[in-house]
């Protein structure tokens, strides 16, 4: 007995060629987005990393952390002459100290900055300077906030009150990202200008609104603080970071 092979033939119908095409159409795109987005990772992950060596070679300059606006050894003397212009012993004299202004830096975007002094968490591997801006504008404290953490509030460093200082969170171990991870009974080291460093205990953490900011109160009861303040990994809410001075 023969047996018939019968096949169903394909049509190859407007539609169908205009499905094929739509679908040839949609893989290139979502190939091309897919290429965007890997590029614009590497070039962010390539600008974090300038970034961090920008931060790092600051840190390196610093030195001895000596304060440059403390008073200079060399002084100024302006003697008052008397009438007759002559002058002796008795004239008075008035003597007043030299002092520098701090080193006014500027971002590649013209903002200006000063390196108020260190921060260091030993636990996290973590050590960056601390800038302060010139004029503390978001726009600003954000320029400055790609290059290292920044005062965001207070007094100056290891002075009595809530010294808060703000960090990106990018995910990583760079930066305040690992900031999140630290417990009650860390240690945060702050260094000033002078090259003095104090020990803050953490004894407290917790998550606020991005419009929070109570936790930049000055009201310390007369004890030196430190306040770190950083993003969730969602960036949805801020993680603050409360310490103390140990005694």
């Amino acid at each position: 007995m023969n047996q018939i092979l019968t096949t169903d033939k394909l049509y190859i119908t407007p539609e169908l060629k205009r499905k094929k095409k739509a679908y040839k159409v949609n893989f290139l795109f979502s190939i091309f987005l897919i290429c965007i987005l890997v590029s614009l990772y590497i070039y962010a992950e390539y600008d974090r990393n300038k970034s961090e060596e920008v931060s790092q070679a600051i840190l390196e300059n610093m030195g001895t952390m000596e304060d440059t606006t403390v008073a200079d050894n060399n002084i100024l003397v302006v003697v008052l002459d008397d009438e007759d212009g002559d002058s002796d012993d008795s004239n008075s004299s008035y003597v007043q100290p030299q002092t520098t202004n701090r080193d006014v830096q500027t971002t590649s975007n013209g903002y200006k900055y000063v390196v108020v002094g260190t921060v260091n968490i030993p636990k996290i591997n973590v050590k960056y300077p601390i800038f302060d801006g010139e004029t503390d504008s978001a726009q600003e404290t954000e320029a400055l906030l790609k290059i290292s953490p920044t005062k965001f509030w207070g007094p100056e460093p290891n002075e009595v009150g809530n010294f808060c200082i703000v960090g990106h969170n990018y995910r990583n171990k760079k930066f305040f990202s690992k900031v999140p991870t630290l417990t009650t009974g860390d240690i945060i080291e702050i260094t000033d200008l002078s090259g003095k460093t104090i020990n803050y205990r953490v004894y407290n953490k917790y998550q606020v609104d991005p419009t929070d900011v109570s936790c930049t109160t000055q009201l310390t009861n007369g004890n030196k603080e430190v306040t770190l303040i950083t993003c969730t990994d969602d960036s949805k809410y801020r993680v603050v970071v409360k310490a103390r001075e140990v005694k």
